[in-house]
């Protein structure tokens, strides 16, 4: 897997293949799924990435952390 994200554009690319893609599809607003003429996913790309990903995260960010006792 590789990650690499384009500040001029706000855009965070995730390979998860080095296989070329065919073709994306949108998945909401602010997210295009890439892939091979098979079917496979090969790349994720995430548009205006600064504000999506803090989005994404802010439900798991914002959950009170396990106390210890929890955790056994």
């Amino acid at each position: 897997m590789k990650i690499k994200y384009y500040p001029d554009a706000d855009a965070l690319d995730i390979r998860i293949s080095d296989e070329k893609p065919d073709h994306g599809e949108e998945a909401g607003e602010e997210m295009i799924l890439h892939y091979t003429k098979d079917g496979k996913l090969v790349k994720l790309e995430i548009l205006n990435a600064s504000k999506t990903i803090i989005d994404l995260l802010e439900p798991i960010l914002s959950q009170k952390p396990l106390a210890k006792s929890d955790i056994s």
